[in-house]
């Protein structure tokens, strides 16, 4: 018996992937062509590949120093999230019923709505004058503006692992601090892997505070750099779209290589949330 095709999901799906693949398509095709092809047709394909493109974006952006910048930023800042945030989590979620930390929890939660373009020059003011506008002031930034959300999602599945199995560590002897770190913390692997997903995208895709924190132009991030082809008057379209290329690739390569373990850490944190 044949199945039956849902037309309408067929379409859906056909249309969200042309949403999808169309923008990147603009992307390669811009990134390898020259001015002259770009005059004619924006949306042709390219008659010449023009590999230049890449070399000349990495000796204009300084890629590799601020690539370095990047992975130095972003994997620095989600092994502290990780480590911090999970902590306070856990604090939160097994003191619930004390009016400290349940409004603790209240004011974390509160911190969401509050956007940063509110806060934004009030915190320039005090990193400059704490002299944190650098790279390490900027791990920090990350780590306590991912404070809110993480502290949301990591409380809530806190509180879904039963206390028996802490309660039968201290009866072990177990310290509050071994209980954490010897038990809780592996069983938070799946949604660890959630919020180390989010939290890298952010630090590695982030413009704006590093745009109005970042003093030396030798401690720009990878997306600081894109700013380089913006001129007063015109763009260099071509060199432009081949660095956002080389800078979006090295995410590209990670989530290839560890599809598997995101996937499966997104819907074990979703089941069990």
């Amino acid at each position: 018996m044949k199945k039956k095709i849902n037309w309408l999901a067929t379409i859906l799906i056909a249309l969200g992937s042309l949403f999808i693949l169309f923008p990147l398509y603009m992307t390669v095709s811009i990134a390898l062509k020259n001015p002259e092809e770009m005059a004619n047709s924006i949306f042709s394909l390219p008659t010449g590949l023009h590999f230049s493109n890449f070399t000349r974006a990495i000796e204009a952006t300084d890629f590799f120093q601020a690539l370095g910048n990047s992975i130095v930023v972003t994997v620095v800042s989600v092994v502290f999230i990780l480590l911090t945030n999970s902590l306070v989590s856990y604090a939160i979620a097994r003191n619930m019923n004390r009016k400290f930390f349940k409004g603790l929890y209240l004011y974390f939660i509160s911190a969401m709505f509050i956007p940063f373009q509110i806060i934004m020059l009030p915190v320039v003011k005090v990193t400059t004058e704490l002299s944190m506008n650098n790279i390490p002031g900027l791990i920090i930034l990350y780590i306590v503006y991912g404070l809110p959300f993480n502290v949301f999602v990591y409380v809530g599945y806190i509180r879904s692992v039963p206390i028996e199995l802490e309660e039968a560590a201290r009866v072990d002897g177990t310290s509050t601090w071994g209980t954490f770190w010897r038990i809780i913390f592996p069983l938070l692997a799946p949604i660890s892997a959630t919020v180390a997903i989010l939290s890298s995208l952010s630090a590695w895709n982030d413009f704006l505070l590093p745009l109005i924190l970042l003093a030396e132009p030798t401690q720009y991030t990878l997306p600081l750099v894109q700013y380089v082809f913006q001129g007063q008057f015109s763009t260099d379209y071509n060199l432009a779209f081949a660095s956002y290329l080389l800078a979006l690739l090295p995410m590209v390569i990670v989530y290839l290589f560890l599809q598997k373990w995101i996937i499966n850490g997104i819907t074990q944190g979703a089941i069990k949330a």
